[in-house]
């Protein structure tokens, strides 16, 4: 996928094209697909093609369309989701003027402040003339695109905390001595992490709805491959991603398929009851977990183009919704016990 960066094009790796790192590829396509996820956390070592898995997705997606000259680029084609100017305009009448724009990656830098992530009110402004002024922050400017936190455990705690509420509950609202002001902020959020430069705290990792644990590839034959296809890519970027749009244009409909299909999905009453008890014997806490696996197997068989979540479906994302949610001791390694859940879904047969 080639961009226009300045007036210079810049190609962006295939997604498709990744070798191996499957539970990393199936997250992001989960959480591209439903939003209600609540975003993706990437634990592993350097060099695991994170950041490239997070850029290529963005190439991937489909072009928003937009309210021309509105700073959160809200959709005109939902009044629930636009920002108080758009939705005044709707009101009053006026045909907003469309347009399309790029999925973008909105990149969240390690020393970013508050005010820097939120935004930011003239006080001044709003007590000599009434009028509410915003400058527009990181958040503003990732609505309706992916939000991308490298080394999300290096970041200030109360940060995180900021945006997984913004994640959440899609707006942000900035309040400063009795003036507020509110926008969309409905994005896509993308952590990364390497577990050597420390954790996240236990509150934190839960708030993640899905979280994959990734490692270097260590089949020769699959290593050998992604050299090959990195060297193609390199020496001739714009043959190498023509040769796999085929392919990148196939997931693109399967995802905007899926995009229109998911409402449609059920989850039978034995589906439910068997999400429950992974949840139960896997020893996490809260509810969280269960509504996640409920999302993601929900989720999972919209992909397929299923209207019914089945076993496999439950199967494919537990580990995604549980491996950060479980109970462990200090030191041990993120990992979920595969034969003890093949254990639980054989006993609901």
């Amino acid at each position: 996928m080639a961009q226009i960066v300045g007036d210079s094009v810049r190609y962006i790796y295939p997604f498709t094209a990744l070798v191996g790192q499957e539970n990393m590829k199936l997250a992001l396509v989960l959480n591209a697909i439903n939003p209600k996820l609540a975003g993706v956390l990437i634990r592993g070592e350097k060099g695991t093609a994170k950041s490239t898995a997070v850029r290529a997705l963005a190439a991937l997606l489909p072009d928003n369309e937009v309210v021309l000259g509105c700073p959160f680029g809200c959709d005109p084609a939902d009044i629930t989701t636009m920002c108080s100017s758009c939705r005044e305009r709707q009101h009053s009448g006026a045909v907003p003027e469309r347009g399309a724009r790029r999925m973008k990656v909105v990149e969240l830098p390690v020393s970013a402040t508050e005010d820097r992530v939120v935004g930011t009110l003239d006080l001044e402004e709003a007590i000599k003339k009434g009028e509410k002024r915003f400058e527009p922050g990181v958040l503003a400017e990732a609505n309706r695109g992916i939000l991308y936190m490298d080394e999300v455990n290096l970041l200030d705690d109360h940060i995180v905390d900021v945006l997984l509420d913004s994640a959440a509950m899609g707006v942000n609202t900035v309040e400063r001595e009795g003036v507020s002001f509110t926008h969309p902020a409905n994005f896509m959020l993308v952590g990364t992490m390497n577990p050597e430069e420390g954790e996240l705290r236990p509150q934190l990792l839960d708030r993640f709805g899905l979280c994959v644990q990734i490692e270097g590839i260590l089949d020769p034959h699959q290593r050998v491959e992604v050299i090959r296809r990195r060297v193609s890519f390199e020496e001739g970027p714009a043959e190498f991603c023509a040769r796999w749009e085929g392919e990148q244009e196939k997931l693109r409909r399967q995802i905007i398929a899926a995009k229109e299909m998911l409402l449609q999905v059920r989850v039978p009453e034995k589906m439910l009851y068997l999400i429950a008890e992974i949840a139960v014997e896997m020893g996490v806490d809260g509810h969280r977990a269960d509504l996640i696996m409920m999302k993601a197997a929900k989720t999972r068989a919209a992909l397929q183009g299923r209207e019914s979540v089945s076993e496999e479906d439950i199967r494919a994302t537990a580990d995604l919704a549980l491996v950060h949610r479980m109970r462990r001791k200090p030191f041990q390694d993120l990992s979920l016990d595969q034969q003890k859940l093949a254990g639980i879904m054989e006993g609901q047969k």
